[in-house]
């Protein structure tokens, strides 16, 4: 748990073994929502196999109900099976960002 008592949450999903049309016409929605709830600092990462059929991602939030409502949010849950663990530790290396000029 960090200072703010939230806690870090490993969902792993595991894909569909066919992606149907429907699933794969969800993908832009997908990635809009994994691009907004990073920018809220909801999701602190978030990586995809297609050779291993799997999809992980690290959460924050306060509680597992919390957390429920993050991943049901996400437009391609209902295709996957989830598995959750809450994380006792979490790092990360931060990324650098480059700062603004205004040269």
């Amino acid at each position: 748990m960090d200072n703010n008592g939230v806690l870090q949450y490993m969902v792993d999903f595991t894909l569909p073994s066919d992606l149907s049309e429907e699933f794969v016409q969800k993908i832009p929605a997908q990635r809009n929502m994994v691009n907004r709830l990073i920018s809220e600092g909801k999701i602190l990462n978030y990586a995809l196999s297609l050779q291993d059929s799997k999809l992980w991602a690290v959460f924050a939030a306060e509680t597992e109900s919390d957390l429920m409502e993050l991943v049901h949010r996400l437009p391609l849950t209902r295709y996957m099976k989830v598995k959750i663990s809450e994380l006792t530790f979490y790092n990360a290396s931060n990324p650098v960002t480059p700062a603004f000029s205004a040269n």
